[in-house]
């Protein structure tokens, strides 16, 4: 294995050992992971929260709980998008070296180290800080799969996203922007000006207009902040369109999956499609990403940065629901 100077035995890491709000983020000392023959030990310099990373905190809803453990988590340290420097290489890995800056998803990221497969990184883009880079991948990840892969945008299309001001939604208007759409963007009245400067088209202040009630229809539409039912979303697609389905309402039983259901009862009825969606980990498009970042035609928007020791105030922050970008941890 090729390192760096001594590493250290032990971490600071943010860790939840039972589920519940904020207050059950605590930092504490663990051991820093091992590496193996084909994993890369990261120095975590910065790390972004994500409504996945509340849903594990929370176990909510509680078919969370299936997976991550029924009455305390099986993964006690948080977080998952990062962006730092190589510390360590297996020596199966070829494609980075001690001192690299890189980003990517790996369980674990509210901490300062982390191990990773290389399948998971890619090499930061130059033109963007730690935190900046810490707030791309799943969110970024979630913005391009949804519009290139399940809405199959295309040039001249009008495309609509709700929930247009947060991490994905952020992203979403950018792409579909570099896509070649019009885009109408759905916020807070906080944020209209913010997701303009963005790019949009057209910004709708949705405690001002019902975007439902326009005449106007959209050939896509990127269903993130699940406000509007989906027949009243259903109504300004257009003939053909396509309607993806990126969030689900809150609640601790069933309700996260009415929407989804929903979806695939209504694209039953005639030429319209409602599509369910999740997005998934690509060491592809994290490089698209990276490409489309350092040409300048994208940006990730970062609303705030708190400290590691105040992780659970950072994830407070989040919940609130006008937050513009991602709230990033500085490790």
């Amino acid at each position: 294995m090729t390192a760096s100077p001594p590493i250290p035995t032990t971490m600071q890491a943010i860790v939840h050992r039972r589920y519940g709000g904020p207050d059950v983020l605590r930092l504490e000392d663990v051991e820093v992971p091992a590496v193996d023959d084909d994993t890369v030990l990261v120095r975590v310099r910065a790390a972004s929260i994500n409504a996945y990373d509340w849903h594990l905190m929370r176990g909510d809803p509680y078919l969370v709980r299936t997976e991550e453990g029924v009455l305390k988590p099986k993964r006690a340290i948080a977080g998952v998008d990062m962006a730092g420097q190589v510390e360590a290489v297996g020596k199966n890995v070829t494609e980075f070296r001690p001192g690299d800056a890189v980003f990517g998803e790996r369980d674990g990221a509210f901490a300062e180290y982390v191990a990773a497969k290389a399948t998971s990184l890619a090499l930061k883009p130059g033109n963007l800080t730690f935190e900046k880079a810490a707030a791309v991948p799943m969110a970024g990840f979630t913005a391009l799969q949804a519009l290139r892969d399940k809405g199959r945008v295309q040039p001249g299309q009008r495309v609509l996203v709700t929930g247009a001001a947060g991490g994905v939604g952020s992203f979403a208007i950018q792409l579909a922007k570099a896509f070649g759409a019009t885009v109408t963007g759905v916020c807070h009245t906080e944020n209209v000006e913010m997701v303009r400067s963005m790019g949009a088209d057209d910004v709708i202040d949705y405690t001002a207009e019902d975007f439902t009630r326009r005449r106007e229809t959209f050939d896509l539409i990127l269903d993130i902040a699940a406000s509007p039912s989906l027949i009243a979303c259903r109504r300004v697609l257009s003939a053909g369109g396509t309607l993806v389905v990126v969030g689900a309402p809150m609640g601790r039983w069933f309700a996260p999956l009415r929407r989804p259901i929903m979806a695939v009862v209504l694209s039953q009825l005639g030429s319209k499609r409602l599509l369910t969606f999740l997005a998934r980990r690509s060491k592809d498009d994290l490089v698209v990403l990276a490409s489309l970042i350092e040409a300048g035609t994208i940006s990730p928007v970062v609303d705030s940065a708190f400290p590691m020791k105040h992780a659970a105030d950072a994830m407070r922050h989040m919940e609130n629901d006008h937050i513009g970008g991602k709230v990033v941890i500085t490790v």
